[in-house]
């Protein structure tokens, strides 16, 4: 989808942009995959805030993503594709041959009225899921499974994709979009080609307001609070905080790592992202 610039004609207009949405053909959400989305604003259990800069979205109902894929040997058609308020991709809504509907990630490439399959014997075609074993090395893939039957976790947003870089024994490795490459299983299951709607990157919001749409408050900086409410606040005149940036509770926010050193996981990297 392309990038659209608006008139100035007010100032929340100026800088604006938004996307074309050219690949949109269904007007609706599937009424059959959709449900409540529950939006606690960021609280915990008990009602404490426990995300800070959350709250105050437009409603939404959420989409049933199939992301396992599991529906292995039957054909699926193409109905369309459709906008998903929950997430940056867009989604293709799929008519298995049994008359079963399901929603999958779009994919790039992917058009109205094409034929999708998941299993082992499908092809290594755009949309089409299938092994890690079965996909030729140097693929483009996303939805990418960590855990054999959990469903793909990997390269799921906008634009994101992973590449298939070699295959040794019961592992494949996989370049990951964050620059990381890592072991994945072999009977794990990916999707063939990238996610769609690369452009979403390059939308600006243009105004404030259009941020709270999407539930996200305004951001305080620390430097402008007073000492009782944040480790960088008080001072005579502006200051720049005197120390290393810190968050309101004093762990440090910039180059500190807060990874558990070790994890089961770790030995399935080969080279990390930095």
């Amino acid at each position: 989808m392309g990038v659209k610039k608006y008139r100035p004609r007010t100032p929340g207009t100026r800088f604006r942009t938004g996307l074309t949405f050219d690949e949109v053909t269904l007007d609706g959400p599937e009424k059959s995959l959709t449900k409540g989305a529950g939006f606690g604003a960021g609280r915990d259990g008990q009602g404490r805030i426990s995300v800070r800069r959350k709250g105050g979205r437009h409603k939404r109902k959420l989409r049933d993503i199939d992301f396992r894929r599991d529906k292995h040997g039957i054909e699926g058609k193409v109905v369309g594709i459709a906008y998903d308020p929950n997430r940056s991709a867009n989604v293709a809504l799929i008519q298995y041959r049994d008359g079963e509907r399901r929603y999958i990630l779009a994919p790039k490439g992917l058009r109205e009225n094409d034929r999708v399959m998941s299993g082992e014997n499908a092809s290594p075609s755009v949309g089409n899921s299938l092994p890690l074993e079965r996909i030729p090395m140097g693929t483009v893939v996303h939805n990418v499974e960590l855990q054999h039957g959990k469903g793909g976790q990997l390269a799921r947003s906008a634009g994101a994709r992973a590449t298939v870089v070699a295959k040794e024994k019961d592992y494949v490795t996989v370049r990951l979009p964050s620059g990381e490459t890592r072991l994945v299983f072999k009977r794990c299951s990916a999707t063939v080609g990238a996610v769609g709607n690369e452009d979403h990157m390059n939308v600006a919001l243009g105004k404030a307001g259009r941020a709270r749409w999407l539930g996200r408050r305004p951001k305080v900086r620390g430097v402008v609070m007073n000492p009782v409410d944040h480790p960088h606040g008080g001072g005579e005149g502006r200051t720049s905080g005197g120390r290393h940036p810190v968050t309101p509770w004093g762990q440090p926010t910039k180059g500190y790592r807060t990874r558990r050193k070790r994890k089961y996981s770790d030995k399935h990297i080969v080279k990390r992202r930095r």
